[in-house]
């Protein structure tokens, strides 16, 4: 059996490794973090509002993996704002004692009114770009300088299928995706020597919040209608995905964007 097939189940493939997952509080970061707690990792919940959501899933990983410390730590910090991200980070060393080994940025938004590009306000389009766009730079640029070196160390930033997908009322966000996607292939190649490897993961139509918000039930029949497996996707579909990519298994894996989205696109 190959390591790929084992250590992305293995209890221990991360034992003792500290990751930041943003946006964890609810939706793909949620089952991302526990996911990577079941790993083995220590997990620092970053959320931006919603404090009771983020306390309720680190409280589920920390009664599941009980020990002499805690397992998961929540972190308010908006990613938008380079103090904010540093404050993070800093907070994630000083909540384990150690060197952080892996960064999922799951933060995003996405416009519900799904406008044409002609009727997007310069606000809304701003506010995209400083989630998605400047959010991921922020902390791809923090972890550059601060993950682990010498090996272990992983960069996961979460971009679309909506980027080759391009369907119409999506200009802002596919766009703030796309830049996301280049981004990390030049990062990628920048910290050759380190050890740290940086990747995306593009999922399609997924059933969270973000995604139902602003729809009808002709818009996601027909995202259903679209997909090969005849569904929409679960926060399920993409976190062992992300769990690979953090793991020792993925280190030949540098550079790349993985789409799921059961070939939605």
């Amino acid at each position: 059996m190959s390591m790929a097939s084992t250590t992305s189940t293995n209890p221990l493939a991360l034992k003792d490794r500290v990751a930041i997952v943003t946006g964890s509080s609810r939706g793909i970061g949620r089952v991302i973090a526990i996911h990577l707690a079941e790993l083995g990792a220590k997990l620092v919940i970053n959320y931006t509002s919603s404090s009771d959501q983020a306390d309720l899933v680190a409280t589920q990983i920390n009664s599941i993996y009980p020990g002499d410390g805690p397992r998961a730590v929540t972190v308010k910090a908006d990613v938008s704002d380079p103090s904010q991200v540093k404050l993070l980070f800093d907070s994630a060393e000083q909540a384990f004692g150690s060197t952080i080994h892996i960064l999922v940025n799951c933060a995003g938004v996405l416009d519900p009114k799904y406008p044409k590009i002609a009727d997007t306000s310069v606000e809304d389009f701003d506010r995209t770009f400083s989630v998605n766009t400047r959010g991921s730079f922020l902390c791809a640029k923090e972890a550059a300088n601060r993950l682990k070196r010498g090996g272990g160390g992983r960069i996961i930033l979460m971009s679309s299928s909506m980027v080759v997908a391009l369907r119409p009322g999506y200009g802002a966000y596919a766009a703030s995706k796309a830049a996301i996607e280049a981004m990390v292939k030049i990062l990628a190649k920048e910290l050759k020597g380190t050890g740290i490897t940086a990747n995306c993961v593009a999922p399609g139509p997924i059933a969270s919040d973000m995604f139902y918000t602003g729809k009808s039930e002709e818009m996601v029949q027909k995202c259903i209608d679209e997909s090969p497996h005849n569904r929409l996707g679960q926060c399920e579909d993409v976190a062992p995905v992300v769990g690979f990519l953090a793991t020792d298994a993925s280190e030949w894996v540098n550079g790349e964007t993985i789409r799921v989205n059961s070939g939605y696109v």
